[in-house]
């Protein structure tokens, strides 16, 4: 056969399919999720049993991490060195694992920063007392054996767990096309759900949940999930577990004590600095870290004043911050038949109550196994004690003395090969009474044995005495508590924004700016080349600023964050989106009930509440229609139901009449204001130039040119009339006006 012949043919869809298959089941299997028996995966349950084997139990020296590594990597796990020792190092931390199964000596870590771990060269580390739960049955038959990757040395494929570690220490891992997230749980709780399904095989999961009442993080932060939720996650295998930090009252300030589980405290700092700079959080004057080490976690936020309410900032801190965190729930293991699957709580309980029956059985069918092959060595014996000058005869003389032994007194090979290996000194008539003593008491633990393995009910016991003694041994109180709280609450902007007062000024090129106070010197601003004063407007910190442009609309925006009047301030249209050729003209302010008049050129307007201005859309919103050949007029604020309106057009006609008038709308063209002549607006010859309001009793001041003059109770009623008449002119030298101002 030729070279080129030595191939297989295949389309390339079946061999990637195949390939992809392969990789993926792996990573499943073999790489990403736990295995329910002993809740490890491959890297984890290699480390532990490298470790064990290399001598490195609770009770022995520490030994350097780069040791272990070595072992694990070149025996049992051809893989990188990185990721074993990561793993390594996840076992090892208290805040990662809640029960760790490696006790690290020198720099694993910190909350602040679980991967600011030491190199393995420099670490030392062994197995911690909980690790034995995990190995203390390996070499008493309980599980099944394996070649390593090179076929040098053996592997348990599974570790002989006396706990069901899945649920204790919980676990994450990412596969293809699935991923689990196993929270851990707290020892005594799991161990008496254990016990209650073993008293009860048909318990409903609420009779369960009655010993587990949640997730046990390792950390002393609160459980905030509500129990139905909680109830819920068990019953389908998935969802969510939200955390939230503890704090308490001291002295004014508020103390938080407990971060949710693999919160970094500096990195929350940040969060909270970085709102405390953006001004969005001005009741807090200042905040501090006194974490040490008798207090892991205690950060200290200063208030401004002590009428602020600390449960308030509280919630809008967790609702802002990682102060509050969700964690994913997602129970997806290998099972005891060897496919991934995602499992409610019953069912994983169930399963490694029947993975832990099984082990109790293979231990004790090999302790059984043990007894019986011992009891028969003893037998042969104590045959040969009785007839001991006939069998040292045949061990002299005889050259096949097993075969000899075997015939004459009827023996089987194991119990001659025995005799045959017997030291001299064991011969003593004292060694008979040895072994019929150690006869009996292996006779009596053979009918135990026999009578655990014949027996569901004593099984049973055996396996709640051992979970109750594990559980006493290794077990310890609830760390993260499950309390009923109300859902995180973010304030509004208004309330974390300092309430001061604000001089809002607008350039004719668009660029605005603020000043703190209303007493402030617009005169003494510098602008840009080109560019000019064009409007103001005196606020409140809190309060929006709306713009009013030349084709009628309006936008919105807020104050607080705008740049300081001492610089040349910032583009409106870095803030907003206003449609080509338009120029923003005007500024306007105040509370939500205040009424504005709007009016365009062409004598037409209506009464509009602040409140119909707010749009949150960068594009703003039309507000007024404006008829050919018109555009917008400053508009003027109506301070009262009663005021009256003034209206002046380019040719010096002035009416007055109620504001009333008018009517209030959301937006529009409004009614007529005042009769100006079609041909006088289309050839520019008229149209309105100015307006006021001003109270009934009130005057009014005309300016024109350097002059003013100021209209009392007799003029105001000469110049009154109803809405939409053409007005009255002006006195001579007054008709060109500039603008009106009411009082």
């Amino acid at each position: 056969m030729g070279v080129q012949d030595n191939f297989e043919r295949l389309p390339l869809k079946d061999f990637a399919e195949k390939a992809y298959l392969d990789y993926s089941m792996y990573v499943i299997l073999d790489r990403a999720l736990p295995h329910i028996a002993d809740g490890l995966k491959p890297v984890q349950r290699r480390i532990v049993y490298a470790m064990s084997e290399a001598g490195l139990m609770a009770l022995a020296k520490y030994k350097k991490s780069a040791k272990t590594v070595g072992e694990v990597i070149g025996n049992y796990h051809p893989h990188g060195d990185a990721a074993c020792y990561e793993a390594m190092v996840l076992m090892a931390q208290d805040f990662s694992f809640r029960y760790p199964l490696v006790d690290g000596q020198g720099n694993w870590g910190s909350p602040d920063d679980p991967k600011s771990f030491a190199a393995y060269r420099y670490t030392e580390s062994k197995l911690t007392l909980y690790a034995n739960s995990l190995l203390s049955e390996l070499g008493q038959g309980t599980v099944g054996w394996v070649p390593t990757f090179d076929n040098s040395k053996e592997e348990p494929k599974l570790l002989p767990a006396r706990l069901p570690n899945i649920l204790l220490n919980g676990t994450m891992g990412i596969a293809v096309g699935m991923a689990t997230d196993m929270p851990p749980h707290n020892m005594v709780e799991v161990a008496g759900a254990c016990i209650h399904l073993l008293d009860k095989p048909d318990a409903p999961l609420e009779e369960l949940l009655g010993h587990i009442q949640g997730p046990d993080y390792p950390t002393e932060a609160e459980i905030v999930t509500p129990r139905a939720e909680i109830s819920k996650i068990y019953e389908t295998g998935g969802g969510s577990v939200k955390m939230r930090a503890k704090y308490a009252e001291e002295e004014g300030n508020i103390v938080i004590t407990a971060l949710p589980y693999q919160v970094s405290g500096s990195k929350l700092q940040e969060q909270i600095a970085a709102q405390m700079l953006a001004k969005k959080l001005p009741m807090i004057e200042d905040m501090r870290d006194e974490s040490d080490h008798e207090n892991p976690t205690r950060l200290v936020l200063m208030p401004k004043s002590r009428r602020i309410n600390i449960d308030e900032v509280m919630s809008h801190l967790f609702a802002t911050t990682d102060l509050e965190k969700s964690y994913r729930v997602n129970m997806n293991m290998i099972g005891l038949d060897g496919k991934p699957k995602v499992k409610d709580l019953r069912e994983i309980l169930t399963e490694w109550l029947s993975f832990r029956t099984d082990t109790v059985k293979r231990r004790l069918q090999y302790r059984l196994d043990k007894v019986l092959a011992r009891l028969h060595v003893l037998e042969g014996f104590l045959i040969a004690y009785l007839n001991i000058d006939e069998v040292i005869a045949i061990i002299r003389f005889e050259d096949n003395p097993k075969q000899v032994m075997m015939a004459r007194f009827g023996i089987t090979d194991i119990q001659a090969e025995a005799i045959l290996e017997l030291k001299l000194r064991h011969l003593a008539k004292l060694e008979e009474i040895k072994i019929k003593g150690e006869q009996a008491e292996l006779e009596q633990e053979r009918k135990q044995l026999e009578a655990t393995l014949g027996s569901k009910e004593l099984l049973n016991n055996l396996i709640k005495s051992e979970l109750e003694e594990d559980a006493e041994k290794y077990g310890d109180e609830r760390r993260s508590p499950i309390v009923e709280r109300e859902a995180a609450q973010a304030l509004e902007t208004t309330a974390l924004i300092v309430n001061e007062p604000l001089t809002v000024i607008l350039s004719e090129k668009g660029w605005m700016r603020a000043a703190k106070g209303h007493d402030f010197d617009v005169e003494s601003l510098s602008y840009r080349s080109g560019d000019g004063y064009l409007d103001l407007v005196k606020c409140r910190s809190t309060q929006p600023v709306y713009i009013l442009d030349s084709t009628g609309r309006v936008y919105s925006t807020t104050t607080h964050d705008l740049p300081s009047a001492r610089s040349q301030g910032e583009p409106l249209t870095g803030r907003l989106n206003p449609p080509p050729g338009s120029l923003f003209q005007y500024l306007l302010t105040g509370n939500p009930d205040d009424m504005i008049l709007f009016a365009s050129s062409a004598g037409y307007g209506f009464r509009c509440k602040i409140e119909e201005l707010f749009v949150k859309n960068k594009a703003g919103k039309a507000l007024i229609s404006l008829p050919d050949k018109s555009v917008v007029v400053k508009p003027a604020f109506i301070n009262d139901a009663s005021d009256l309106l003034a209206v002046v057009t380019q040719q010096g006609r002035l009416l007055i009449f109620p504001v009333n008038d008018l009517p209030e709308l959301a937006k529009g063209k409004g009614n007529k204001i005042i009769q100006i002549p079609s041909k006088d607006l289309t050839a520019g010859k008229d149209k309105v130039v100015a307006l006021s309001t001003f109270s009934v009793n009130g005057q009014l001041i005309v300016y024109s040119s350097k002059r003013q003059v100021t209209l009392k109770a007799n003029d105001i009623e000469h110049y009154s009339g109803n809405r939409a008449n053409r007005g009255l002119y002006l006195p001579k030298g007054f008709q060109k006006v500039d603008g009106l101002a009411g009082s």
